[in-house]
């Protein structure tokens, strides 16, 4: 097993961060490096940015329109970009509904909804959860009936991340209820703007409003929005899931926001507590594990081999990583890290306080925030059965 780079792939990431360094604007770069509060123009700039390069959809092949790299050049990519400090792709249309579109819509299907995605025009929002239903997804009950040529919908989605820009929303939705629960769910794309959809905001506890609930009153949906067949989205379901729990782990992201923990402790003194720098030492050796892990998978594919599916474990480790260093950053800011205020934000206040690293900066608000991270995408505890599922059989 060979983990170390070759000269070819050594020089990719040298084009890649050439190129990011050179088109990432600086305002949104700093936000990014101080977790401050990005607007929606500030994630669309970005990505309408690397739609124009063609690199939003960056994993995509070449016949979708994407740059068709292998497996170590994406991660090549996803980590230049994080230490560049750019804006996390918003996953639900290239990293998490395209893949599906490819896999399982019409031509037809892909002229109409991959182009949008690809360029970052279009906003989609992610439609699973429901109150009741959320690791569990084989119980929702969002129905959608078929009648002539279009269904009509109607119940509700909860945990709609960002869902309040949403344009486009892609719905598991129950069209039978014969069989197995799995077996009457399909795959439905809802245009968010159709009459009956109303998206109503959950405030956080910082007060911030990242999440939303969806709600569907008979909003008419054109039949041929239908992805693949009916009563076989749980098939499909679990293809977009496995995208998204690999995303979660995000362990570039992890690396990057370990160096702002530890400019965060040597800024406000904790530096010098030994135990304090023990507990760093430790999250630093699970995020360079972490990365072996995700670089043990590369140089299995690189091989030709099949991996173990590892997704599960990925997003484990990952969200458990999160969850970590937002912690000990709001340990390390003590009282500092808990004042929040989001028109000081807005009016750009963030760095007018000594050392230029915490002024708004919601420490707090990230701790809060970060755990769902252990929840959403799969609960860690359902993954974990099913890596042992996975391993022990």
């Amino acid at each position: 097993m060979d983990l170390a780079f070759t000269p070819e792939e050594q020089a990719f990431r040298e084009e890649i961060r050439s190129w990011v360094r050179a088109n990432l604007p600086e305002d949104i770069a700093h936000k990014v490096r101080n977790d401050l509060h990005l607007t929606r123009d500030d994630m669309q700039r970005w990505a309408k940015i690397l739609g124009k390069k063609g690199w939003l959809g960056y994993g995509w092949p070449k016949e979708f329109g994407g740059p068709g790299w292998s497996a170590v050049q994406k991660h090549l990519f996803e980590e230049e970009c994080a230490l560049a400090g750019t804006p996390r792709i918003v996953p639900f249309g290239p990293v998490m509904v395209a893949p599906v579109i490819m896999a399982y819509g019409t031509p037809e299907q892909h002229r109409r909804f991959l182009p949008g995605i690809a360029s970052g025009e279009v906003w989609w929002s992610q439609g699973y959860s429901e109150p009741g239903s959320g690791s569990d997804l084989a119980s929702v009950k969002t129905r959608a009936e078929r009648v002539g040529d279009k269904y009509i919908v109607n119940g509700q989605k909860t945990w709609t991340t960002l869902g309040q820009y949403g344009e486009w929303i892609f719905c598991l939705v129950r069209t039978s209820n014969e069989g197995k629960p799995q077996t009457g769910i399909s795959f439905l794309l809802v245009d968010m703007k159709s009459p009956g959809v109303t998206v109503r905001p959950i405030k956080l506890l910082d007060g911030s409003h990242e999440v939303n609930e969806v709600f569907f009153d008979n909003v008419q949906v054109p039949a041929d929005q239908l992805i693949g067949e009916e009563n076989k989205g749980w098939t499909y379901a679990k293809h977009l899931l496995s995208h998204e729990r690999t995303n979660i782990a995000d362990v570039n992201r992890a690396k990057r926001e370990l160096e702002r923990l530890k400019r965060i402790a040597k800024t406000e003194g904790v530096w010098e507590d030994q135990r304090f720098r023990d507990q760093i030492a430790l999250l630093e050796i699970d995020v360079i594990a972490l990365e072996m892990l995700v670089l043990r998978v590369l140089s299995a594919m690189k091989s030709g081999k099949n991996p173990l599916d590892i997704a599960g474990l990925l997003k484990i480790k990952g969200s458990e990583i999160q969850q970590r260093y937002s912690e000990l950053m709001m340990l390390a800011a003590g009282p500092y890290a808990l004042p929040y205020i989001q028109e000081a934000m807005e009016a750009g206040y963030q760095g007018d306080f000594p050392g230029d690293v915490l002024g708004n900066a919601p420490l707090a608000a990230t701790y809060f925030n970060m755990r769902k991270t252990t929840i959403y995408g799969g609960s860690n505890e359902v993954q974990r059965n099913i890596v042992a599922q996975t391993v022990l059989g």
